[in-house]
């Protein structure tokens, strides 16, 4: 007779109990970059709504960002860092392909051995990550989790490409994801479409580049083509995440969309006809496009600059290469 397994079971509810952030050292005012593609700051600043991006010195790696940004997630969660068992990173940043971004962050928060693992979903990684850890907390295998969206951009940008290079900054977000008595974290309503996997992404391989063949990989897109997308996809996969939790647009406190462009972000709020009490995430002005590490970052903005929005409602959106996308309403710590 084959035994019957043990299968662990979790709380049935899971919230975000803490942010934490980190930066590029230096701000990049466009005025610095716009000689390299023949443009100017009024240009960018009307196609995008950035003024200044935040980019890290060479010496700074995507590892160091994601782990002062985990650093301080864990020291406000109260959460002593031995209890914390999983330690995800959305990136597409980790400057070798093995060991993973995740593993060394979680040795440097003090979560050792945690599980750690690495995921690459763009700049819908990070509400990839908190889909996961809650679906871990609440299937018992994991107790406290450590969610990252980390990206050094600044070291696959060629200076003189016109349709993304001036949008890319550095940094990284994290939070710390536990149990909860109510719930904190609403249904995830993700998924992906291949066939525009040419719309925006790496123009070249690594192996390509080993062989001589071509330049130093860099980040490309085709502006038009993702724009449409995310202005009208976009909008609605937003709608379903409301739907999803039970809840409307007037029931939010924030909106805090992927910080890729300005004008998407104007675009969304119409379209969810979003009502004035509702904070709008808008770091990009002077962080940049930081891929998965803007929902996180433009997060931890929001709730130092409008503490009233804690314990509302916020819905999170993250869409880009792949094309991937991922959405959902949590409560803010």
């Amino acid at each position: 007779m084959i035994p019957t397994l043990v299968q662990p079971a979790g709380p049935a509810h899971t919230r975000i109990y803490s942010y934490g952030a980190s930066r590029g050292e230096n701000a990049v005012p466009n005025d610095d970059l716009v000689a390299a593609i023949d443009s100017s700051d009024e240009w960018i600043r009307q196609r995008t709504g950035i003024v200044t991006r935040a980019r890290a010195v060479a010496e700074t790696t995507a590892i160091d960002l994601a782990a002062a940004a985990a650093a301080e997630a864990v020291e406000r969660s109260g959460v002593d860092p031995t209890q914390i068992d999983a330690v995800i990173v959305a990136t597409i940043s980790n400057p070798k392909q093995t060991p993973s971004v995740s593993a060394i962050v979680a040795d440097r928060i003090g979560a050792n051995p945690a599980a750690a693992y690495d995921l690459n979903a763009a700049c819908a990684g990070f509400a990839y990550g908190v889909a996961q850890a809650d679906a871990l907390i609440r299937g018992g295998i994991s107790r406290y989790a450590v969610v990252v969206g980390a990206e050094k951009l600044s070291d696959v940008v060629d200076p003189t490409d016109r349709s993304i290079s001036f949008l890319l900054g550095d940094g990284a977000g994290a939070v710390v994801v536990g149990p909860s008595d109510t719930p904190g974290i609403g249904p995830t309503v993700w998924g992906s479409d291949g066939s525009k996997a040419d719309a925006v992404g790496m123009n070249a391989t690594l192996t390509q580049f080993r062989d001589g063949e071509v330049p130093w990989p860099t980040l490309r897109q085709e502006g038009p083509t993702v724009f449409r997308w995310a202005v009208w996809e976009m909008a609605k996969v937003a709608r379903e995440a409301l739907d999803a939790a039970g809840v409307t647009a007037s029931d939010l406190a924030a909106f805090v969309p992927h910080q890729a462009n300005m004008r998407i972000i104007d675009e969304f709020a119409k379209q969810l006809g979003l009502p004035d009490t509702v904070v709008i995430g808008r770091d990009i002005e002077t962080t940049g496009n930081t891929s998965a590490a803007s929902i996180p970052l433009a997060t931890h903005r929001l709730l130092e600059e409008h503490p009233e929005i804690s314990g509302g409602l916020a819905l999170q959106i993250g869409f880009g290469a792949g094309l991937v996308f991922g959405a959902q309403v949590v409560v803010l710590p």
